[in-house]
């Protein structure tokens, strides 16, 4: 039989959501480091949302090998459709008759991992930082929840969650530890149990679990921050000083935090993005670890899912804009109120934002699909539409409609928004509707709300309406980037002459700011000039990947090829695609042989999400291309 596709909302999913509902899911797995499978038994509780519509229940799964499945307590006949890319597979289940709406059953499948799963990197003993113990981490967003156990792996569908993993390492998992955990090594090499409960409803990509040699300390009376045990005392540092007072400032913005716990993962340095924002615990890349408390955005960020995203969630990745739009913007206002409520540093920080904008639509061009807030993923993957683009675009929308109605009306919205759909999920026209239904009373904000083109926002690829940002906190690195530019022509002889003092008591995002005005010039740096900036400023030494990945994009299209040591052993320590994916593709430009060695010697270091990445940047490219 032809696989069967019914899909309502979201485009992404083989399963028969509209159908059934999970309602509650329970993961019973065993982590076998010896032969990188995580295997065990998931229930998930299936309400009829149809009156007996259907006899047929379809799960997504990818390279997932499904043993058993068990309903009411007796076995039952399973069929695997055909593959259909890059969704993977529907696991079909035949009921005698249909189920009345409303009515659970009670459905288990015992699943076991394959070498082919997307959502599970597992790290050798030689990959970690003490080379003591193997790790393994998971990272099912977008669509690779269904490469652990079949379930219905779309945003649309929120559960509570058990867990109950066995391991020889200590666990982490999105959800509450119960506190008979072990927190240590097993002595004898053998499993420990290890259970989580979240209560909260979450979708598939929510669910995530890491294991290995991991030591925990307080980071605020809430908070804990898990790392291996050589960098606790380094990561503690990083974090003790902003977590509490972010949350704080959060709360203050929305409503109180509903999850108990907000505690940071610093992972090993191949997890691919700068953190995920897995419940309870954040997932963060140990590139947060820079010695100044310089990064600690992406903990603010990843803070703010904890209600957009998590709590309120788009209902497709074709909205995935309402995620991360909304973060991004939670971010900045944060980072105003620990800055004593000073807009000029969410204004700063967005204009970071705007460099990064420019760049993802550049590189898909001004009238790519990708570039539209509400993208058409249909037969697509969610993931070759990961980008700046739903971050920055969807921040400048709410700037936008922010800076038109007042920030004092704005503030009255953001909590209704998010207790209006609290624990469920939404799309672009929910939030549209739920805005203008908000203000219905209000004259004169409704006739401001009307002035919206929201197809323009909505559907016009390329570059919204850039945004009057306040500039004086970045007034002087454009002055400084300016007198660089002068040395870009030589037929015009400049009178600048660099020294240290020119970046003195700068912050790590003023010298951030300062390269990407560089990298953004028409005519790049002479590659002597490339290599003055480096040495002058102290930036090819720095141990902020922020900054030093930057310096060598500059380098790089300056055509300094001294600087290729430094990119290739960057890119063999640092596997978060934010960093990796600029760099590959300046060292293709210059010097592809050696973007195909890099990559060839680091491949199985990288996470396979990012190794697919890196694989479509280079197929194709050959010598002296």
């Amino acid at each position: 039989m032809s696989t069967i596709i019914n899909t309502p909302r979201d485009p992404n999913t083989l399963s028969n959501y509209n159908n059934w509902r999970t309602t509650h899911t329970t993961v019973h797995a065993e982590i076998l480091f010896d032969q990188q499978i995580l295997q065990g038994k998931v229930t998930h509780k299936l309400k009829s949302i149809t009156d007996a519509a259907t006899k047929e229940i379809l799960l997504d799964t990818s390279h997932v090998q499904v043993k058993d499945v068990v309903i009411g307590g007796k076995k039952h006949k399973f069929e695997i459709t055909p593959r259909l890319e890059p969704y993977g597979n529907a696991l079909k289940i035949e009921l005698e008759k249909g189920v009345p709406n409303g009515d659970q059953i009670d459905l288990s499948i015992d699943f076991a991992t394959t070498a082919a799963c997307t959502a599970l990197q597992w790290l050798t003993p030689a990959q970690t930082s003490n080379k003591k113990h193997p790790y393994m981490f998971s990272q099912c967003q977008a669509i690779h929840a269904r490469s652990i156990f079949p379930c219905q792996d779309t945003p649309d569908v929120k559960a509570p969650f058990d867990f109950e993993i066995h391991s020889p390492l200590p666990v982490i998992a999105s959800g509450i530890a119960s506190e008979s955990n072990p927190d240590k090594v097993s002595a004898d090499g053998k499993s420990q149990v290890y259970k989580f409960h979240q209560s909260v409803p979450i979708p598939s990509y929510l669910f995530a679990l890491a294991s290995g040699d991991i030591a925990f300390a307080s980071i605020g009376p809430r908070s804990t921050v898990a790392t291996g045990p050589d960098e606790l005392a380094a990561c503690k540092w990083e974090f003790e000083a902003d977590t509490e007072r972010s949350i704080k400032a959060a709360e203050s913005v929305v409503f109180p935090y509903k999850w108990g716990q907000y505690n940071v993962l610093v992972l090993p340095p191949s997890f691919p993005y700068g953190g995920m924002e897995n419940p309870i615990y954040t997932f963060a890349t140990p590139t947060v670890i820079s010695g100044d408390r310089q990064n600690v955005d992406v903990i603010a960020h990843e803070l703010s899912h904890s209600w957009s995203g998590n709590l309120v969630s788009n209902a497709s990745w074709e909205h995935f804009w309402l995620n991360e739009g909304w973060t991004t913007y939670l971010e900045r206002r944060i980072q105003a109120i620990n800055h004593g409520n000073d807009d000029r540093y969410r204004d700063f920080s967005a204009i970071i934002g705007w460099s990064a904008l420019t760049d993802s639509i550049k590189n898909y061009g001004e009238t790519h699909d990708f570039t539209k807030l509400i993208v058409d993923l249909k037969g697509k993957d969610p993931d070759d539409a990961f980008s700046s683009i739903p971050y920055e675009k969807g921040f400048v929308f709410l700037y936008y409609i922010e800076k038109l109605i007042g920030k004092n009306e704005f503030d009255k919205f953001i909590p209704h928004y998010f207790e209006t759909w609290s624990m469920k999920s939404l799309d672009s026209y929910d939030f549209k509707t739920t805005l203008l239904d908000f203000f219905a009373s209000d004259k004169a904000t409704s006739q401001k709300l009307n002035t919206i083109d929201w197809d323009t926002w909505f559907y016009k690829p390329g570059f919204p309406p850039k945004p009057d940002f306040d500039t004086s906190l970045v007034d002087q690195v454009y002055a400084l980037a300016e007198k660089w530019q002068t040395l870009t022509d030589p037929s015009k002889p400049s009178d600048f002459v660099p020294k240290p003092s020119d970046v003195s008591g700068w912050s790590a995002n003023q010298l951030v700011v300062f390269l990407e005005q560089i990298l953004a010039f028409e005519t790049p740096l002479p590659t002597e000039s490339a290599k003055y900036l480096g040495t002058m400023y102290s930036l090819r030494e720095t141990q902020n990947v922020e900054v030093s990945s930057r310096y060598y994009q500059v380098a790089l299209t300056s055509g300094d090829a001294s600087i290729k040591g430094y990119v290739t052993d960057l890119l063999g320590k640092v596997g978060r695609m934010k960093f990796v994916r600029p760099l590959y593709r300046c060292l293709i430009i210059i010097d592809v042989d050696l973007a195909i060695e890099t990559f060839e010697k680091n491949k199985d270091f990288y996470h396979p999400i990012c190794r697919a990445m890196v694989v479509k940047m280079l197929v194709g490219k050959t010598k002296n291309q």
